[in-house]
């Protein structure tokens, strides 16, 4: 049975705290854990608070092939192939108008194992992620609540955190660090302390999502497979992750005001609305029963305008984050903890921590980070047709397959666009002026 609630129990709820480390890492999500991973496997003192238990629930379930590279490094490939986790071949998309269209196998693009990777229950991944951490060498601290980054003459020289024991009992600790790593996901606790978290006026999205048992799945290599629907209309669109103990993560997301608009509607009564207006995902979950109650999440949209300083930086979700639907998130973290971790230790064999050194990586993640984030402005517009777009530019599937495998960093791979042009969704008062028209 998926576990859709947080552990109350922890391997790392009493471990230690000392009062320095070289590194201190806030979150222990694929972010924190990968760089954390690496950081202590190249010889660093580090510290990662998590202020959750582990295992922890997290929606983001859905890996993509360029994990890969990342996972062989952190030797994690064989524990993953040992995994339950069901493996994942493809995406599929169901058009507004109900078309299933062909599967993007990746297998047909990169003829080695790589291409395939899987749809993992996030608090068991996690945890494998933050094991390796350990194994390495790093100290994991969970239900740590870090109350402030400590600055002195504008360099991060630390934290203070109230660390929770098992006995209920409080502690607030001051710890010194050289450098402090934000990996705090979409709290962005750095970015929301200087003021720098930005939202995307294109893609204020809401999603409601819930688990269900005994859904319709494919068969074969296609029983892993993503699904993305979207509704008549082109007002939302669901996801569909097949999990395993034969569980699937269901997702609606749509605009703010289109999701959470009617004060008088409920989560439920807005998923079944939509559901409604989706045929294909109806008979998927006709036969399912809900397990656990929905769950929201609202303007996830957004980028820190500063993201490294003095003895800080930041990755994954914290860094920024763009859309569900093309599931970017746990790879853009995992690689985003590798490039740091990366810039960080060879900033220590020059002897180089300023913030240039620390964030020599963020230009080309940030150019990856926006790949993902065109083919999304396209997803969203409302009168663009990717079917329309590759009868004229066939060979843009290649470039299309890149992306959605994870490719964003490959030179070229930004082709699509200039062949695309400027594809933008409606802003707020756009939809508005549709609405009222």
């Amino acid at each position: 049975m998926i576990q859709v609630t947080p552990s109350t129990t922890c391997p790392y709820m009493d471990t230690k705290v000392e009062n320095q480390y070289d590194i201190v890492i806030l979150g222990g999500g694929p972010a924190g854990a990968t760089c954390a991973a690496l950081l202590a496997e190249g010889g660093k003192k580090v510290l990662v608070l998590e202020r959750g238990l582990t295992p922890r629930f997290h929606v983001g379930e859905s890996l993509l092939p360029k994990c890969y590279p990342t996972l062989k490094r952190l030797n994690l490939l064989d524990r993953m192939k040992n995994s339950a986790f069901p493996k994942k071949y493809s995406v599929q998309f169901v058009t507004e108008m109900g078309k299933i269209t062909r599967p993007f196998y990746f297998d047909e693009y990169i003829p080695h194992e790589s291409s395939q990777t899987w749809q993992v229950e996030r608090g068991d991944f996690d945890s494998i992620l933050l094991e390796k951490a350990v194994e390495n060498g790093a100290a994991i601290r969970t239900n740590a609540h870090v109350m402030d980054v400590l600055f002195e003459e504008g360099r991060a020289v630390g934290v203070k955190v109230k660390l929770k024991n098992k006995d209920g009992n409080d502690q607030i600790q001051e710890i010194a660090s050289e450098i402090v790593v934000d990996a705090s996901g979409q709290s962005a606790m750095i970015a929301s302390r200087l003021g720098v978290k930005k939202s995307d006026p294109l893609l204020k999205k809401g999603t409601i999502w819930g688990y269900f048992e005994n859904a319709i799945r494919d068969e074969g290599r296609d029983e892993g497979a993503t699904l993305i629907m979207q509704t008549e209309g082109k007002k939302s669109w669901f996801w569909y992750i097949p999990l395993s103990n034969n569980v699937v993560s269901v997702g609606c997301t749509g605009s703010m005001k289109y999701m959470f608009g009617d004060s008088n509607l409920n989560a439920a009564d807005v998923f079944a609305r939509e559901l409604a207006k989706c045929p294909e995902m109806q008979r998927r979950l006709e036969p399912s029963t809900q397990h656990g109650d929905f769950k929201t999440t609202k303007d996830f949209s957004y980028r820190a305008t500063q993201t490294v300083g003095e003895g800080w930086l930041m990755i994954g979700d914290a860094f920024g984050f763009v859309d569900p639907v093309y599931s970017s998130g746990v790879l853009l973290a995992m690689v985003s903890g590798e490039m740091a971790a990366d810039a960080i230790l060879d900033g220590y064999k020059m002897n180089d921590l300023s913030p240039q050194q620390l964030g020599r990586w963020n230009e080309e993640y940030i150019n990856g980070l926006d790949n993902f984030k065109k083919l999304v402005y396209a997803f969203y517009a409302p009168d663009f047709s990717f079917a329309k777009f590759f009868m004229e530019y066939p060979e843009c599937r290649n470039h299309m397959t890149d992306i959605l495998m994870g490719d964003v960093f490959k030179p070229g791979v930004d082709e699509i666009f200039d062949k695309m042009g400027e594809v933008l969704p409606p802003s707020d008062i756009d939809e508005m002026q549709m609405s009222n028209a």
